[in-house]
């Protein structure tokens, strides 16, 4: 095993050097052969939290992990371009949940593009960008007319025309680095930034064209996050759920009113903040879960039920570890995670509100 790179992964309060090589470990740790990060051993992989996991691994430099879990995902690809959304311990024949959600299969072009500014490996993008191509279009084949992007297609083939919020911010992000992608090949794609721009509106403006879920904290900060709000913009709609969701010293709500912390939550709260300029804020929040760390392993439990002082559930989560190893590499200037969460150098595709 290698010895992580953890340089960029020190913040005050948050991880020694020590620490973030543990926690780094420990995601490898449960990583298996063939590349699958399931959440723990024995529970189940989904396409989305995996490619967070791998991400974490390129912040440490750990490459040749991360370039075995996307070629996880290349093998296993369904004909239509999908993941199904659980498989038993990482195992790609033993799939528990046959529904293929859109977010979990637009996320593989965040981690590609990630890779890819960490690792400048021509041949992997070269290689991983068929299985972009294909998920990205079978994403587009649930998008709405109003631009919002349905959230699942079922086993059966049905269509669930239903969009979530959290869902298709993330898509957005993603629909973003597909478009990078697709302009460091020079094959554009006019019809990807059609989407993404649509998609952009519907998430700026049309709050209505999706299924009402903000009890839970990351419908309110998932629009920031996934660079669909920006500025002014973001900044108020932090504001103005900050004491809503977030609880002092001990991190951010899952969803109101339950007295539930949660790390991934909070780390992925850390991350918008910071890509919103608030770097203060942001390290204030992830200061704020390390209560969640497990000294033993270096990954953190999912969450904390404050009302009964009581660590629930019982898991320490890959996803969680990887959510929290990001947010501190964007903090500690890692360039590739800067880029990919910045959204600085990243299409933004054709907004009608921009369009006229």
């Amino acid at each position: 095993m290698t010895t992580p790179r953890t340089e960029h992964l020190v913040l005050p309060g948050v991880l020694t050097a020590e620490q973030a090589a543990a926690t780094v470990r420990g995601i490898l740790d449960v990583q298996r052969e063939d590349g699958a990060i399931p959440w723990f051993r024995g529970h189940h992989l989904d396409p989305w939290d995996h490619t967070e996991a791998a991400m974490a691994l390129d912040a440490a430099g750990e490459h040749e992990a991360a370039d075995r879990a996307y070629t996880w995902l290349a093998r296993h690809q369904n004909a239509d371009g999908s993941w199904y959304a659980a498989y038993a311990d990482g195992a790609f024949d033993e799939v528990t949940d046959r529904a293929r959600e859109t977010n979990f299969v637009a996320y593989i072009a965040v981690g590609v593009w990630h890779h890819y500014l960490a690792t400048g490996d021509d041949t992997f993008l070269e290689r991983m960008w068929p299985a972009v191509v294909a998920a990205v279009e079978f994403v587009l084949g649930l998008q709405q007319p109003g631009g919002q992007i349905g959230w699942r297609r079922a086993d059966d083939g049905t269509d669930t025309t239903d969009a979530l919020l959290t869902g298709s911010s993330s898509i957005h992000h993603a629909l973003r680095c597909a478009l990078a992608i697709a302009e460091q090949r020079e094959e554009p794609q006019p019809d990807w930034e059609l989407a993404a721009g649509a998609l952009r509106h519907a998430i700026r403006r049309h709050p209505e064209r999706f299924l009402d879920k903000d009890r839970y904290s990351m419908d309110w900060y998932y629009p920031v996050l996934g660079g669909a709000l920006t500025g002014a913009e973001a900044k108020s709609r932090i504001e103005e759920a900050w004491d809503r969701f977030v609880v002092p010293g001990l991190g951010v709500r899952c969803v109101v009113p339950n007295p539930w912390v949660t790390g991934g939550e909070s780390a992925e709260l850390a991350l918008a903040l910071w890509a919103m300029g608030e770097s203060d804020r942001a390290l204030e929040i992830l200061q704020s879960i390390q209560h969640l760390r497990d000294a033993d392993s270096g990954l953190y439990w999912t969450g904390y039920v404050f009302d009964d002082e009581t660590l629930w559930p019982r898991e320490l989560t890959t996803w969680t570890a990887g959510s929290l190893l990001l947010a501190v590499a964007a903090l500690g200037g890692h360039e590739a995670t800067c880029a990919v969460f910045g959204g600085e150098f990243l299409p933004s595709g054709l907004d009608p509100d921009c369009c006229g």
